[in-house]
């Protein structure tokens, strides 16, 4: 399986704070759930232990949306949340 990043994935993951090797970890080891347009949607949850933005956070999620192409999945947006 290979994983392809659109380039609006790239730019929402340097914005939002997700680094390449979270996205593929979500890929391969997050929840998986149907979304919209025939897309899937994917989440996982990752210790983060830092400050951001000036506030401090326990843990980052990732949550991607991504479109499969035979063994290939392009990656379409990422989003991010602390808590």
């Amino acid at each position: 399986m290979t994983i392809q990043f659109h380039s609006h994935a790239k730019e929402r993951m340097q914005e939002r704070g997700a680094t390449e090797e979270e996205v593929r970890a979500t890929i391969e080891n997050g929840e998986r759930y149907p979304a919209k347009f025939g897309r899937v949607g994917y989440r996982r949850n990752f210790p983060f232990n830092r400050e951001r933005r000036g506030k401090f956070f326990t843990t980052k999620q990732v949550e991607l949306f991504a479109i499969q192409e035979k063994d290939n999945w392009i990656v379409i947006t990422v989003l991010t949340r602390f808590f």
